[in-house]
């Protein structure tokens, strides 16, 4: 038997959030064993907590149909387990994944911060391709529709209205083979609100990866912060909201350190909760 702790990251007000599970320890798991896990829980992913020989820990991460390189959500809710289970003992940690080797801070009041890579700004994308896949009209033409990465490839794309971003209705089929062709994880569609604490409301769409919508990304979001930063407005912190189609309202918050119109660091923060643990057959 394995135990999955389930957790909540970027929570709001300690509801909504994404659950993740999180496995720790059991170094013995191969690929496959952690593939089934991933799929039996049925989460966008699974964090895998082991041991490094590079880092204070290792994290895999499995969705249910493939391992990923990288998650931001699943990150916060592993270390907020280890928080919340007494299992760490210093408030900065380094952890080895796929992407690299990334710094994880830990507040006193709970907030897990995450490094992630600078930004890469990639192709810049037609609307046509978006063509029977989303509605091209609801498209705000002001931003670029871009492919960028802070660690995994998504394609940011602005919307022109908050009515419009919860009306999409998007063509998962076509999502994925476009997602599939373009080599990205999925498309983070966003509008600006202005006037208010929150940067951004976002809805993410990750078809290629058996995730239709997810209601919190830590990569994507922080593809976006510096996709606004780039394009809209330099500040040294972003604060986005995402699930609110789905009933689960997640806060997600971005922290960039920048000189001269260039971003030194990017980190990715939330808050997290444990909602219980199960015991899997393997």
């Amino acid at each position: 038997m394995v135990d999955v702790y389930v957790a909540v990251a970027f929570s709001k007000d300690a509801k909504g959030g994404n659950k993740a599970g999180v496995v720790l320890g059991r170094s013995e798991l191969t690929s496959v064993q952690k593939a089934a896990i991933a799929k039996e829980m049925g989460y966008s992913e699974t964090a895998f907590v082991l041991d490094s020989d590079k880092a204070d820990f290792k994290l895999q991460y499995f969705t249910p149909t493939e391992e990923v390189p990288l998650c931001g959500h699943a990150t916060i809710a592993a270390f907020s387990t280890l928080k919340l289970l007494n299992m760490l003992d210093k408030p900065d940690c380094t952890i080895e994944t796929e992407a690299g080797i990334l710094n994880i801070h830990i507040k006193d009041d709970g907030l897990i911060l995450m490094e992630q890579n600078r930004p890469a700004y990639l192709e810049v994308l037609d609307s046509d391709i978006f063509t029977g896949g989303i509605e091209r009209n609801f498209i705000d033409h002001r931003f670029p529709i871009q492919i960028v990465s802070t660690g995994l490839n998504d394609v940011m794309l602005p919307v022109d209205s908050v009515e419009h971003l919860e009306q999409l209705s998007p063509d998962f089929e076509m999502i994925a083979n476009m997602s599939k062709e373009k080599e990205v994880v999925g498309v983070h569609a966003f509008t600006i609100i202005k006037e208010s604490d929150v940067t951004a409301i976002c809805r993410n769409f990750a078809p290629l990866y058996g995730i239709d919508e997810e209601s919190a990304t830590g990569t994507a979001n922080c593809a976006l912060a510096c996709y606004l930063f780039k394009y809209y407005k330099q500040q040294s912190q972003y604060v986005f909201e995402q699930g609110h189609n789905m009933g689960d309202i997640s806060r997600i918050v971005v922290n960039l350190s920048y000189h001269e119109n260039v971003i030194d660091s990017v980190f990715v923060g939330g808050y997290g909760y444990l909602l219980g643990k199960r015991s899997l057959p393997v």
